[in-house]
């Protein structure tokens, strides 16, 4: 039904406040050596760290042991102050929105108190309808401490057990705003997000909740509205909702409203990799006799998800199921891109989002440490299919469930609830990080003696909020977590987390585990030389000298490098071939892990690898660095969640080849196996024919008389049905591995260099460290084994003029070869 819209329209007027601001210390700690002016112009958005920096008062913190230096910060009281001019007009409400206070803020407009907030997580509204003049009006907002508040909450509610020193469990901010084991402590405090005044008449829409799946006929949309009046009256109200061409209205009945709007001509929206993301324009208004009062819009997408979580004879299951079809999950965890998150907007969001796909992801889980991120990251999400898991903001520590924590974390969540489920990208939302395992295995019980942990919320208050306010969006009570009340990490239930491997073992135990989905696991890395040499100016630079120790935040995670890399090669002697050794394993490490997992489909349906991105330049487990540059890791990404892999496993006795086509055709061909000396002779082979259905894999059996080898430390065994695996039979270090012989070709293209590298030996793992040219250089290309007589061809890309025989050195060209030859 098409209705008659009336053209009347009588909507709220929305006025940025975010000029004219200033930033002064109110009180605490200030040191002499920082001559800070009585004011500092403010941005709004922003921050203090971003305001002090602007003004050139303060050092760049992510530099050198500059963190130490600014550490004070976050124990001074900050005020930000603006007027604005304001004039009567029509409306009869006068509303004064807040999306977002980092943290703690008392804030005046005129001299009097309209509001107390202590939550980084929510959005505040205040009537001050009966405070403004004609004229000029002054609004301040004055910030505590963080560190001050946190302590002081602590002392109230009670120390509970959390990983670091400081109780960011006794406050509603950002776990990781306070450090973590790869974060910088920053201590923020400002107006971190958009603040406007609205103003208004007769009604207007305080929440709509939009739920859309797909029909036999097309697709339809499900609205709840609540409705906010300017007074007491009861003026009659009536929404309209749209949704391609079609629009359906219905009666408020007292200060609520429901809707249903349908459309024939939609498509079922898919995950990256399985289909296309088409997405439509949904709204409802809210409309008087005299017009229109009020309007929303979302955009919208079409699917079915679910996570099966039925026994089976191995345990429980934790399958992703989109539009009826299982879903592989390739996976990666998200963390705050930037320690100071005010400067990420939505082109950073978009590269580094884009960086996800052309790694073949498809989901990224938003970490409880961290925050509930803009719009912009939910919406590039859905126009780019990656498939998106939320955690609630809570990681790693025991958190009270008293007053104020309480009643705050009830309003942020019926927030950011129906805020999140609008977007298809989101199919899941998870209680917590690793508290359940925390409090099952890391002491709580004894350090607690009876105090709350947050049991509350991940059992009982988000479960029936989801279910009040968007019943179609899964949710599970922790990551990790088992379905059927087993121990949370355990590993034939549900989700797990595997940091063994890392802390304690080696990478080659990965395949002790044959969990049923993977929701964390990881290995630590370098940044990208040229992000290393700008943030440490240390000389000599070292992997122990004082600003790479500053930049490695993990406990012990030098010796953990260490102890990690020398099963595998041997340690080098000088600064940049350590550096190439630890980004290298750390790639071979992942890539080892998500080959088994994904080797065991439909056993193990997922790995969420830890971590995307980093916040800072530091050494840690991230893909992508702080100065937003491609590690090998990425590389290995890349490979290992390719649409089509082959990799050959053990299985049982022997070895196996197993074929995964994550595709929508049928791949058939001829494997061919071959055994092979380092220097390219044939020893023995075998062409085995082949065909994996649409979304499947296949695990062939190699004959022995073929895998056998002769000489272990000198043998590689060769799979190929269009694309390659490999098996060595020892590990480089005790292997007879030879020094790269190497020949190039470079040719200019438009916007970069092709570089052409042909190999007369066997060479493993060739990389392009392009970024030692040109730090805005870089490749999509790496981590390539040729056998001797075969050529890669790698894409430079660098805005900026350079020699082409740069990136050809010996700085820029890496192997694992050097790492092993004598």
């Amino acid at each position: 039904m098409t209705l008659d819209i009336p053209a009347t329209l009588t909507a709220p007027i929305r006025r940025d406040l975010h000029t004219g601001w200033s930033l002064t210390a109110a009180s605490g700690p200030v040191p002499e050596t920082f001559a800070l002016p009585d004011a500092v112009p403010a941005a709004v958005p922003g921050c203090v760290h971003t305001d002090l920096l602007t003004a050139g008062l303060i050092p760049d913190p992510y530099l050198d042991d500059n963190e130490a230096l600014l550490a004070w910060i976050g124990l001074v009281d900050w005020t930000y102050a603006t007027s604005f001019d304001w004039a009567p007009d029509a409306h009869e409400r006068h509303d004064l929105v807040f999306d977002g206070l980092d943290t703690v803020a008392t804030v005046r407009l005129n001299g009097q108190v309209v509001l107390e907030s202590a939550n980084q997580h929510r959005s505040f509204r205040v009537d001050v309808r009966a405070l403004l003049v004609e004229g000029a009006n002054t609004l301040e907002v004055a910030f505590r401490s963080p560190i001050r508040y946190a302590n002081a909450q602590s002392l109230e509610l009670g120390a509970r057990p959390r990983p670091y020193p400081l109780p960011y469990e006794a406050i509603r901010k950002s776990a990781s705003n306070f450090g973590w084991d790869w974060g910088i402590a920053t201590y923020t405090s400002g107006i971190w997000r958009p603040v406007r005044l609205e103003s208004w008449s007769v009604a207007r829409i305080a929440e709509a909740r939009f739920a859309a799946a797909p029909t036999s006929a097309g697709g339809r949309v499900d609205i709840d509205i609540d409705i906010e009046r300017a007074d007491a009256a009861t003026t009659p109200l009536t929404v309209v909702a749209s949704l391609g061409g079609s629009s359906v209205s219905a009666q408020v009945v007292g200060d609520t409203a429901s809707v249903a709007v349908e459309a024939a001509d939609v498509e079922r929206w898919w995950p990256v990799g399985h289909g296309d993301q088409p997405l439509y324009e949904a709204s409802v208004s809210l409309r008087s006799d005299d017009g229109v009062r009020d309007e929303t819009t979302r955009r919208v997408g079409f699917r079915t998800v679910e996570w099966n979580t039925t026994p089976d004879a191995e345990g429980t299951p934790f399958t992703l199921v989109v539009n009826g079809r299982p879903i592989f999950v390739k996976g990666v965890n998200w963390i705050p891109d930037d320690a100071l998150p005010v400067r990420v907007d939505r082109a950073r969001y978009e590269r580094r989002l884009r960086q996800a796909v052309a790694a073949n992801l498809n989901l990224v889980r938003v970490w409880g440490g961290g925050i509930y991120e803009s719009e912009d990251f939910y919406e590039l999400c859905d126009e780019l299919g990656l498939l998106t898991w939320q955690d609630f903001l809570f990681a790693c520590a025991a958190y009270p469930e008293e007053e104020p924590l309480r009643s705050e974390i009830e309003a942020e969540a019926r927030q950011q609830i129906p805020r999140l489920a609008v977007h298809p990208s989101l199919v899941l939302l998870t209680g917590n990080n690793e508290n359940l395992w925390g409090f099952e295995d890391w002491g709580w019980k004894t350090s607690l003696d009876g105090k709350t942990w947050g049991a509350y919320y991940y059992h009982e208050l988000f479960p029936n909020l989801v279910a009040e306010l968007a019943p179609h969006v899964p949710y599970s009570p922790g990551s990790p977590f088992s379905p059927g009340g087993e121990h949370p990490n355990a590993e034939p239930h549900g989700t797990m987390h595997l940091w063994e491997q890392w802390n304690r073992l080696d990478y080659p135990t990965y395949r002790d585990q044959r969990p049923r989905f993977v929701a964390e696991f990881g290995w630590q890395g370098p940044p990208a030389w040229s992000t290393l040499v700008r943030s440490v100016s240390d000389a000599p630079l070292t992997p122990e000298s004082p600003g790479m120790i500053v930049h490695q935040k993990a406990m012990e995670g030098n010796v953990k490098l260490t102890h990690g890399l020398l099963p595998h090669f041997r340690m080098p002697a000088d600064m940049e071939s350590w550096h190439w050794a630890m980004q290298l394993n750390q790639a071979n490490a992942v890539r080892f892990a998500l080959e088994h997992f994904r080797s065991w489909a439909p056993h193990t349906m997922g790995a969420v690898v830890w971590q995307l991105n980093d916040c800072w330049p530091v050494t840690s487990w991230a893909a992508i660095d702080g100065d937003e540059r491609l590690k090998p890791l990425w590389h290995a990404l890349k490979i290992a969640f390719a649409p089509r892999v082959v990799s050959v496993q053990p299985r049982g006795e022997g070895l196996a080849a197993v074929l995964s086509n994550d595709t929508a055709d049928e791949w058939s061909g001829v494997l061919s196996v071959r055994r092979l000396t380092f220097d390219g002779a044939a020893l023995a082979s075998v062409d085995v024919p082949f065909a994996v259905e649409a979304w499947g894999a296949v695990t062939i059996s190699l004959d022995a008389s073929v895998t056998t080898p002769s000489d272990a430390a000198a043998e590689v065994l060769v799979v190929d049905a269009g694309e390659r695996g490999f098996w060595f039979y020892a590990e480089p270090r005790d292997s007879a591995l030879a020094a790269a012989s190497l020949s190039f070709q470079t040719t200019p293209v438009e916007g970069g260099t092709e570089v052409r590298v042909s190999a007369a030996t066997l060479v493993r793992d060739l990389s392009l460290l392009v970024d030692k040219v040109d730090p805005a250089a870089y490749t999509e290309q790496g981590l390539v084994t040729l056998l001797p007589g075969e050529t890669a061809t790698f894409l430079v890309r660098h805005p900026a003029e350079a020699r082409a025989d740069e990136f050809t050195s010996e700085r820029v060209v890496r192997t694992a070869n050097e790492l092993v030859a004598r």
